[in-house]
C-alpha cells in the first residue's frame, strides 16, 4: 500500500474512516488557501488575472477526472443539489412524464424530483435487488424522461454499471443523470463511456476538497435544453464587457454560473485534485478497493457481524457498510467516535470510509476495535 502520509498529518492523527460524508484536506490544498490568503490580504485583487488561470486549471483537472469531452462541459457549482436542481427545473416537463429512481437514493436525488410533482412528473422508485441494472431499465417505459440514478449508493455503497444503464437508457430514449458524489475522486469516472446526459459531485468527498463548491457536467448537445433559472453578470458570452445591452447566455457550461467564482474553493479543489492526478485515478481506485477488502474479509469472520455492502468485488466501492449483533447501531457508532474512529451511521449499520491513501495501521487499529466489541 503506497504511502501519502506527509499530504495527511491530520488523518493519521485519528482513525479516519469518513471521506463518504466530509474528507480531510491534503497538506498541499491547506497551503495553497493559506498562500491565497496572504496574497489577498496584502495585494487584494490586483493579480485576479492569475486566479482565472488557476479556475481553468480546475476546470481541465475536472474535465479529465470526468473524461468529459471539453472543459465547455464543465460548470463549477456550489454543490450537487444545486446542479440536480438545474436539471430538474431546466428540462421542459409534460405532465405524465416519470423519472426512474432507486429507493436507495440520498435526499438530494429524491427530493428534488419529488419537487416536480405540481408539473404532473411521477417519480418511480425501483428496488435495486440482485440485478440493479436490469431492474431500473425494466421501470423505464414510453412515459420515461429520464433515469436519475447514483454511481453508488450512499448507504451500502453498491456501485452500479453506468456503461450498461447508459446504453439502456439510450436504447429507451431517456436521459441518464447520475449523481457521482460517492464515485467521482474514489474511481474511475467516464461519462462518455456511460453515455450519461449529466453528471455532479461536490468537491467535499473523495475529491478531498472544501464544501461548496462542485461540479456539474451538462452533455453539449443538452445545454441550450435547459432553461435557465439563474441569471447574473458571469453567465453572459463576452462575460467581461459590461457595457453591453445586448445579450446571450454563454455557449459553454459557464452558462449555469450566474455570478462571481468561488475562487477560494476554487484554490482548494485545484491542489487537491492535483494530489488526485499525481497518485493516478486508476491507482487511487486500485488502492481504495485493496482497503474495502482488508476491512471486508476480517469483519466478515466476526462472531455476529453482518455486511451490509456488496460481496461481489464489481460491485464495490470506497463503502463497507456493517453492523453487529448484540448492539444497536447508535451506541455503537458512540462506542467508536469515543475510541477515535471518524465513520458514519448510514443506513442499516456502521459506514467505513477509507480512501486510497489511508494506512494499513488504521486499518488495523479499527479492525482490533471492530473485533473487540463482537466479542464484547
Amino acid at each position: 500500500m503506497s504511502s501519502w502520509k506527509h499530504e495527511f498529518p491530520q488523518a493519521y492523527a485519528m482513525r479516519y474512516l469518513n471521506h463518504a460524508a466530509v474528507a480531510p484536506w491534503p497538506k498541499r490544498a491547506a497551503q495553497a488557501v493559506t498562500e491565497f490568503a496572504a496574497e489577498n490580504c496584502q495585494y487584494g485583487a490586483r493579480n485576479y488575472p492569475t486566479w482565472l488561470v488557476l479556475e481553468q486549471r480546475l476546470r481541465d483537472r475536472l474535465t479529465r477526472l470526468l473524461n468529459a469531452p471539453s472543459s465547455s462541459d464543465i460548470a463549477l457549482v456550489k454543490n450537487t443539489s444545486e446542479a440536480l436542481s438545474f436539471v430538474a427545473f431546466g428540462l421542459d416537463w409534460q405532465s405524465g412524464d416519470q423519472v426512474v429512481i432507486s429507493d436507495e437514493e440520498f435526499p438530494s436525488n429524491r427530493v428534488v424530483w419529488e419537487a416536480l410533482a405540481r408539473f404532473g412528473v411521477e417519480v418511480v422508485e425501483v428496488s435495486l435487488g440482485d440485478t440493479p441494472e436490469a431492474n431500473l431499465l425494466a421501470a423505464c417505459g414510453p412515459r420515461t424522461r429520464l433515469m436519475a440514478i447514483s454511481a453508488v449508493q450512499y448507504a451500502s455503497g453498491l456501485r452500479l454499471d453506468l456503461p450498461q444503464l447508459g446504453q439502456g437508457c439510450e436504447a429507451k430514449g431517456v436521459l441518464l443523470c447520475v449523481d457521482a458524489i460517492q464515485q467521482l475522486g474514489a474511481l474511475p469516472f467516464d461519462a462518455q463511456a456511460c453515455n450519461c446526459a449529466f453528471a455532479m459531485a461536490d468537491g467535499h468527498k473523495w475529491m478531498l476538497g472544501p464544501e461548496g463548491l462542485g461540479v456539474f457536467y451538462c452533455r453539449a448537445d443538452l445545454r441550450e435544453q435547459l432553461k435557465l433559472h439563474e441569471y447574473g453578470w458571469h453567465m453572459l458570452d463576452n462575460a467581461g464587457d459590461y457595457s453591453q445591452r445586448e445579450w446571450q447566455p454563454a455557449k459553454t457550461a459557464m452558462r449555469f454560473e450566474c455570478g462571481s467564482p468561488n475562487m477560494l474553493g476554487a484554490v482548494a479543489l485545484e491542489a487537491s485534485l492535483s494530489l488526485l492526478e499525481d497518485a493516478g485515478m486508476e491507482q487511487v481506485g486500485k488502492d481504495l478497493l485493496a482497503r474495502i477488502e482488508l476491512l471486508d474479509s476480517h469483519i466478515r469472520r466476526l462472531p455476529g457481524a453482518i455486511l451490509h455492502s456488496p460481496v461481489n468485488a464489481e460491485r464495490r466501492s470506497g463503502i463497507l457498510t456493517f453492523s453487529l449483533e448484540g448492539w444497536d447501531n447508535r451506541q455503537l457508532f458512540e462506542r467508536l467516535k469515543t475510541a477515535d474512529v471518524v465513520c458514519a451511521q448510514r443506513g442499516p449499520g456502521i459506514r467505513l470510509s477509507p480512501h486510497f491513501y489511508t494506512s494499513e495501521h488504521v486499518l488495523e487499529q479499527t479492525l482490533d476495535l471492530v473485533g473487540a466489541l463482537a466479542r464484547f
